[in-house]
């Protein structure tokens, strides 16, 4: 795995990262990357690198009552913040999540889940993050989520 940012990194990148570095249990999950962004439009002032993945739905991630389980929201928060950090590294960086705090706004069930994370400040031994966990049915937040990350040596 490259320790340096890579020149150009794309969404095939971002895929494979994921299949390569997550632990077994995590790629039991499913989750697809969607989509990166680590390029400024021109015309969005406010702009900020990140990436969407998708959770499928799966009744093996429910609780009782068939509402999606918060821990298997969380760990997609988590994984999505390291794909939005590669993203805005534009390359593979060793990292570690400092702290994470979820505020869980409505339950989720018989949806996939879209997890959009976005890089709010990357400094060199530091990131921060948020992300909006949006059910796929309808679109609507299901959880809002920020994070920080210590970048590794690497």
């Amino acid at each position: 795995m490259p320790s340096q940012p890579e020149a150009e990194f794309g969404i095939t990148d971002a895929r494979r990262i994921l299949g390569e570095v997550f632990a077994p249990w995590v790629l039991d999950l499913n989750l697809s990357v969607e989509r990166i962004e680590h390029v400024p439009p021109a015309d969005v002032p406010d702009w900020q690198p990140g990436a969407l993945l998708r959770m499928p739905f799966a009744e093996r991630l429910c609780r009782n009552g068939g509402v999606v389980c918060g821990q298997a929201l969380m760990a997609l928060a988590d994984t999505a913040m390291v794909i939005a950090n590669l993203a805005a590294n534009r390359g593979y960086r060793p990292m570690t999540t400092v702290d994470q705090t979820t505020h869980f706004m409505r339950a989720v069930s018989s949806s996939d889940v879209l997890a959009d994370a976005r890089v709010v400040r990357l400094g060199r031994t530091m990131s921060f993050g948020r992300v909006t966990l949006l059910s796929a049915a309808d679109n609507k937040p299901v959880a809002m989520v920020s994070s920080a990350f210590a970048m590794l040596p690497g």
